[in-house]
């Protein structure tokens, strides 16, 4: 079912939310993009692997325009206190992603954006991590987003790359795309037997996505 993610879902999908740097945001593309490919690129999703992420609840779509791609999640929540298991407090989530690119060009991730919701009791704080790299390369250092309680509202985390740090597919190979995230939350010194914290890539629609922002470079 994962590997079935064709431009026609992908543009019904674009359709529904619109995309970070697309004419429905408001928010114009970056300056960074090079020549954007006038053909479709197409995303097969080859593993997902992690607690965040069980089998049929993360989806990947690529934008209209070639800019960005997006991965939804539905059941990506971390929390303690009240409900919480004892292992709920830390999720994960490992996508692996063929990215079929038009014949002369070569891509790389310019910038990632991260949105969800949060709640935490006083003292409680959460962490959302994340890394993304090629396959046979080096992964990049995680970036770290913390937010401290009491907080309840929606968060968004933007992590970017200048543009001569981008780190591109080698023109003429072919590497599949790794993205790791985590999601943490700690009860601190809240009392986690009278409170519950969380924090989601998650919401009660399936909304929430990560956006991921192509910069493209053209082969020889």
């Amino acid at each position: 079912m994962y590997k079935k993610l064709a431009t026609f879902s992908a543009a019904l999908f674009a359709l529904a939310i619109p995309m970070a740097g697309s004419p429905a945001s408001g928010v114009p593309l970056p300056d960074w993009n090079g020549p954007v490919p006038p053909d479709k690129i197409v995303i097969d999703v080859a593993t997902v692997n992690g607690t965040g992420c069980p089998a049929g609840t993360a989806a990947v779509a690529v934008s209209p325009d070639n800019t960005a791609f997006t991965v939804t999640y539905s059941q990506y929540t971390a929390k303690v206190g009240i409900g919480a298991g004892p292992t709920d407090f830390r999720m994960n989530c490992q996508l692996n992603l063929k990215v079929h690119v038009p014949q002369g060009f070569t891509y790389g991730i310019a910038s990632a954006d991260y949105r969800g919701f949060a709640s935490l009791a006083k003292g409680a704080t959460s962490l959302e991590r994340a890394r993304y790299y090629f396959q046979g390369n080096s992964p990049t250092d995680f970036a770290d987003h913390t937010l401290k309680g009491p907080f309840g509202d929606d968060w968004q985390n933007t992590d970017s790359t200048e543009v001569g740090a981008i780190v591109y597919q080698p023109c003429g190979e072919f590497r599949n795309f790794n993205i790791n995230t985590q999601l943490r939350v700690d009860a601190g010194t809240s009392d986690p037997k009278k409170t519950t914290s969380f924090i989601t890539m998650d919401s009660t629609d399936g909304s929430i996505t990560t956006t991921y922002h192509f910069a493209w470079k053209s082969c020889p």
